[in-house]
């Protein structure tokens, strides 16, 4: 089949789980021996020498990320997208030569890039306003994966639309989201989709409860991760000084936490359990403010130095090489997730043979089975009970990170291919 895959997430500066998602489903649809299109939504306009095309495509919007819109681009991008609910927008290729040297997070397995200006963002204003999905013309495609819930379809093409979780409605006071307009997409997709995937039996569940999806229609594929990649041929001693130098501490003697800082992580609720526990390896926080992060960021300003000991050490965005590195070397993840879809870094975790301490909610005990400690999310005690646990019992640790490695291998890329070729066998 010709395959389209948005590159919403995967063109974003800082790496998601989704943009993860995105890249390892573009791998495994071509392994599958598909032909795969990848279909930006940038605001540069397009240039009739290729090469400024595809310098553009590197650049990407990071410029603007965080920044408003100027109103002439904002309403420049809605009309554009209206346009596009009557008559399909036209994708523009974008050829990939070779000679820009394009960022990592772009280097997806797909045989041609397209482009078509400002789709996502005019597509997202147009929603709110009409309710009205953007049409675009991707001539000969057959399948489009929309792996975030975006008000796009591609004509004459199968759209399926990934729903990762319903966070938004289940935790409101969690998301940024403006709750209406969130469920009205969510209600969209669920009426007019080809069909909709997910990534855990628990979400596929929130689905067919809470939009009334028929069982037939959702199907859980799971998630896979490529973070071993990240590491390469890295060998545990190069990873040894890497530890040493960046944090001060040895091999297996921090506690580490990675992901956006944001309500759903739980970061307060981590900080408090992990001071209440008194344990001496550090805490290592890793992960951009989201939204809602200001009192998170507060609590980890004021203790990053407490009692002149580096107990809690926050390090913000790291790239995923640099990030891979650090799972690899500490002691355990302690992930405690309010709800998660999936909960990529407690699969990273395993992978890498990191124990995993995680939350009994949403998907996060389908993805850990029984190998991790889970704990309630909101019970400071339970939390800081197994971190204490976890520090002083190496002989736990050490069966947890085998049994965490047996546990990745069920979610690796040989098994989510597997997956994957099935579904598109049940939807020929």
């Amino acid at each position: 089949m010709l395959i389209a895959i948005d590159a919403f997430n995967i063109s974003l500066p800082h790496g998601t789980g989704v943009a993860t998602y995105g890249r390892s489903l573009a791998r495994a649809a071509n392994q599958l021996g598909h032909d795969i299109h990848v279909l930006f939504g940038s605001r540069q306009s397009r240039s009739r020498v290729s090469l400024l095309n595809e310098i553009a495509l590197a650049e990407g919007d990071a410029e603007s990320i965080g920044k408003r819109p100027s109103r002439w681009r904002a309403a420049t991008a809605f009309l554009r997208a209206a346009q596009g609910t009557v008559r399909p927008l036209r994708a523009m290729p974008v050829p990939v030569s070779g000679h820009v040297l394009l960022p990592l997070r772009l280097k997806v397995d797909a045989t041609q890039s397209w482009n078509t200006q400002n789709l996502y963002t005019g597509a997202d204003q147009v929603f709110r306003a009409s309710s009205a999905f953007t049409k675009v013309d991707l001539a000969g495609i057959d399948l489009a994966h929309w792996t975030y819930p975006l008000p796009v379809k591609i004509t004459g093409a199968r759209n399926i639309y990934t729903l990762h979780d319903l966070v938004p409605l289940r935790l409101p006071y969690t998301t940024a989201d403006r709750k209406r307009a969130y469920y009205r997409l969510c209600r969209k997709i669920a009426d007019d989709a080809d069909h909709i995937l997910t990534v855990s039996e628990a979400s596929r569940r929130d689905i067919i409860d809470i939009l009334g999806v028929t069982e037939d229609r959702v199907t859980n594929l799971y998630q896979a991760s490529d973070i071993s990649s990240a590491l390469g041929a890295i060998d545990e001693a190069f990873i040894t000084r890497y530890v040493e130098g960046l944090l001060g501490v040895g091999m297996r003697e921090y506690f580490l936490f990675f992901g956006a800082i944001e309500p759903k992580k739980n970061v307060a609720r981590l900080v408090e359990a992990y001071l209440a526990s008194s344990v001496r390896s550090p805490l290592v926080i890793v992960g951009g403010p989201g939204w809602g992060s200001e009192q998170d960021i507060k609590l980890l300003t004021s203790l990053a130095d407490l009692d002149g000991r580096k107990r809690i050490v926050w390090l913000g965005y790291l790239p995923r090489d640099m990030l891979a590195m650090l799972i690899a070397g500490a002691r355990a993840t302690v992930f405690p997730s309010l709800y998660e879809g999936f909960g990529l870094p407690a699969l990273e975790s395993m992978a890498l043979g990191t124990p995993v301490i995680t939350s009994n909610v949403s998907s996060l005990p389908e993805v850990v089975g029984e190998a991790g400690m889970l704990v309630d999310p909101y019970d400071v005690r339970a939390i800081a009970r197994a971190i204490i646990d976890m520090d002083s019992d190496e002989a736990a640790r050490i069966e947890l990170s085998r049994k965490g490695l047996a546990q990745a291998a069920k979610f690796n890329s040989a098994a989510y291919e597997a997956r994957l070729a099935n579904f598109y066998a049940k939807i020929a």
